[in-house]
């Protein structure tokens, strides 16, 4: 069965939001190669709403030359989850509006790699907080940015998690790996 995981940048104090304007002294080749095994070991991607319109007015028309990572993101399958969109027009992209929790087993269910988040906090909370998320993995960032958007900021409850794999890259930054706590 295929595993729904979430792939976030975080700083220190669990900002999530505009990692462009905090990651670049501390990206390298290093962590590049773990942003790709994460990309490698996924074929359909899961979107929020607010992320899937940056990335919608961005990515389409963009080629390899343009940036590596863009035959890859316009390429794959994409599935939205929005309770307010009416339609999405990015190729290879679904809405997912009603029964999300249904289709989302549904999509487990098919063969296939990983089914990848990448940004969409919103989304990524209400995945854990229903049991949802399979696995969570953060590159925390050794920087405190002060403000922006915390990736745990409204849960009204602890989720508990386990921690399943950790490396330090030689940048700092920590490569952390949680799933849900068994019982």
């Amino acid at each position: 069965m295929r595993k729904i995981v979430a792939g976030l940048f975080m700083s220190l104090d669990g900002v999530v939001e505009s990692p462009n304007l905090w990651v670049v002294p501390f990206f390298n080749d290093e962590v590049g190669q773990a942003v790709h095994a994460s990309m490698d070991a996924a074929d359909t991607v899961l979107l929020g709403r607010r992320t899937y319109e940056e990335w919608a007015g961005y990515w389409p028309g963009k080629t390899a030359q343009d940036d590596p990572f863009a035959d890859y993101i316009n390429n794959t399958p994409k599935f939205v989850v929005s309770s307010t969109l009416t339609s999405v027009s990015w190729q290879n992209t679904t809405l997912l509006s009603t029964d999300v929790a249904g289709e989302l087993a549904r999509l487990k269910q098919q063969p296939g790699k990983n089914i990848a988040i990448s940004g969409s906090g919103t989304l990524v909370r209400t995945l854990l907080r229903d049991g949802l998320l399979d696995e969570l993995g953060l590159l925390l960032f050794p920087v405190a940015v002060g403000s922006g958007k915390r990736l745990f900021d409204d849960l009204d409850r602890q989720i508990p998690l386990e921690l399943a794999e950790s490396r330090a890259l030689s940048t700092g930054v920590l490569s952390l790996t949680y799933r849900p706590a068994k019982g």
